[in-house]
């Protein structure tokens, strides 16, 4: 399921919609915050364009609220049921917890967004 050809491998590894070879960001660790979401205009194996149209990733925010409560979600589970943590603590852990994975967050919702409008197509991929 995490292999090249299908979209989760895509989405989780911010590699190339089309071929699956390239990662879509010129750094590949996402707390370099200053290059978090600076992304190459081309892939280089299959030259897909990843900025489709201006402003294509703007749909991207809509994703990222979603990812974002699924964290907040996980840190509230986890606070709640594992540490039996007070009110106060779970809503620190919560906060604490979307503080930490905003990049990894921000490149999750680009790289859901990307895959809503793009499919792997296996003849581009160097297999």
């Amino acid at each position: 399921m995490f292999k090249k050809g299908y979209k989760i491998y895509s989405i989780f590894t911010g590699a190339c919609p089309k071929c699956h070879e390239e990662s879509m960001y010129i750094n590949k660790n996402p707390y370099i915050l200053s290059q978090a979401l600076d992304m190459h205009e081309n892939c280089s194996n299959c030259n897909t364009k990843y900025k489709i149209e201006p402003s294509f990733f703007y749909g991207a925010m809509y994703v990222s609220y979603a990812v974002g409560i699924a964290f907040a979600v996980a840190a509230f589970i986890i606070s709640h049921f594992v540490f039996n943590a007070s009110i106060n603590y779970i809503f620190i852990s919560i906060i604490l917890t979307l503080i930490v994975f905003l990049p990894i967050i921000l490149r999750l919702s680009r790289n859901i967004w990307i895959n809503f409008f793009m499919h792997y197509d296996k003849k581009l991929s160097k297999k």
